[in-house]
């Protein structure tokens, strides 16, 4: 892997490897396989939307912004060889959009985009036009503002982040983390970073840990009923995680985990900072009105999530896996978007707020 210098973008993946993208020449969609990386870098090629579909159910793509963004991808791609009157055309990619949208619920990005994708398909055929291409170029222009949402909120970010910091986090915090570390790190703060492995697909353990290692920033590797202890002995000085949807109040969902920690947090005195991206969900008033996916719970009976890998668990026993947990507000201490740093109960001035970064 290659250091970056002051002077590159931090170690995202998506800008060295273009992780997800709509391939011209395959006439397909092609995304890094996350349930492998880094162990095997591995693409996969998705020819069809139920394809896509199953890409995102079944983990291949991961984190609320990519499986969006494949989703996105795959709603143009659904358009581009259809060969009907417009009315038809509109009613087929409202059905695809339907299937593509109920493949991950809680995550609030694919809730965004692909009704906005859906809505410029129906404006091109209200002007007679072939609506995959003014599709595939919203969903690139959404792909590389997200990149500016990540680096903006990540700036921000880096502003509560001190020298010497022992920083907890679980699950992806995706590019924002990236670009909060890099950014303390050409200030010259020294950061320590302690990951939960994440359980069970492990993304902590091989996702973040690979792309902070790469930054050439120290990671500490912990087991996810760890946090606690290391917070009673003074090894963790806060708790920075990003969220899956932001509410209206202040609320945050997560990978499931997150709440365990916000709650040793606050009882051992140690911020809890989110990194909410490009901030609330306008539609989302509370926490009671997120919904809560609950997967297959065999995977939680296998390392890494996946029938044929190491089964962990006798047989014969029941399992329960919510993918996603709740934190409220009064855990929180701030939510950190591209549009600057909020207190949870005030992340709704995020519609009124203008970024001071350019």
């Amino acid at each position: 892997m290659t250091t970056p210098t002051p002077d590159t973008p931090p170690a995202l993946l998506a800008d060295r490897f273009k992780t997800l993208r709509y391939d011209e020449d395959e006439r397909a969609v092609i995304v890094l396989d996350r349930r492998k990386y880094p162990f095997t870098t591995e693409f996969v090629t998705l020819r069809t939307v139920e394809e896509v579909a199953q890409a995102i159910e079944n983990m291949t793509v991961q984190g609320g912004p990519p499986l969006a963004y494949v989703a996105g991808l795959g709603l143009a791609m659904a358009a581009r060889d259809l060969d009907a009157a417009p009315a038809r055309i509109g009613v087929y990619l409202e059905r695809i959009a339907r299937r593509l949208l109920a493949t991950r619920p809680t995550a609030d990005d694919l809730n965004h985009l692909i009704p906005a994708a859906l809505q410029v398909a129906q404006d091109a055929i209200r002007e007679g036009l072939d609506p995959f291409r003014p599709m595939l170029d919203f969903v690139n222009s959404e792909i590389q503002r997200g990149n500016e949402v990540s680096r903006l909120c990540g700036i921000h970010a880096a502003r509560l982040v001190n020298d010497g910091d022992q920083v907890l986090t679980h699950c992806i915090a995706g590019a924002a983390l990236c670009w909060m570390l890099w950014t303390a790190k050409n200030q010259g703060k020294k950061v320590h970073v302690i990951g939960c492995e994440t359980r069970p697909y492990f993304q902590g353990a091989r996702l973040t840990a690979a792309s902070v290692q790469e930054m050439g920033i120290d990671f500490t590797l912990i087991t996810d009923g760890m946090s606690a202890h290391l917070m009673s002995i003074g090894r963790i000085d806060k708790f920075i995680c990003a969220a899956d949807r932001i509410t209206l109040d202040g609320h945050i969902t997560n990978k499931v985990g997150t709440l365990t920690h916000a709650i040793a947090a606050h009882h051992f005195g140690k911020p809890f900072y989110v990194l909410g991206y490009d901030g609330p969900d306008p539609h989302t008033e509370t926490g009671a009105d997120i919904p809560i996916e609950e997967r297959d719970p065999s995977e939680i009976f296998h390392a890494r999530g996946e029938t044929g890998t190491v089964r962990t668990a006798i047989n014969g026993i029941e399992g329960y896996y919510p993918a996603f947990d709740i934190t409220p507000p009064h855990l929180i201490g701030a939510i950190c978007t591209d549009r600057g740093i909020f207190a949870p109960n005030a992340i709704r001035d995020y519609f009124t707020t203008q970024s001071s970064l350019s």
